[in-house]
């Protein structure tokens, strides 16, 4: 079966997070993901941080009211440790650590209450 051939729209400039304080929660994302901080104007932004590209926090008038439907998963070497980091940075675990082959991940909230997880043990072409 031959692969069809697609040309993409375009590509991804940057991840953006809506929240209440962006420079607040650039500064806990660089303390998870390292980068550098960029702010212009009503956007902050991490560049260079984690592989991630730029990921980008807008101000927004509403707080988070459901789940989110997208979510950062980071990968760590030593899920414990990286948990208790993360929590010293201002995250917030969220339940037991989960456990499916062929690997581990648990579940935090940023300062904002915004779900991503900490990854370990999963292949990186997974």
């Amino acid at each position: 079966m031959l692969e069809r051939e697609y040309k993409p729209v375009g590509y991804c400039h940057e991840i953006v997070i809506d929240c209440a304080e962006p420079r607040a929660l650039a500064e806990f994302w660089r303390g998870m993901l390292g980068g550098e901080i960029d702010a212009t104007n009503n956007w902050v932004a991490l560049v260079g941080g984690g592989g991630i590209g730029k990921l980008a926090f807008q101000r927004v008038p509403e707080g988070k009211s459901v789940k989110n439907r997208m979510h950062i998963d980071v990968e760590v070497t030593d899920l414990a440790e990286a948990t208790v980091r993360a929590v010293a940075l201002g995250a917030t675990a969220q339940g037991d650590v989960f456990h499916e082959p062929p690997g581990s991940f648990q579940v935090l909230l940023d300062p904002e209450g915004n779900e991503f997880c900490l990854v370990s043990g999963y292949p990186r072409s997974w």
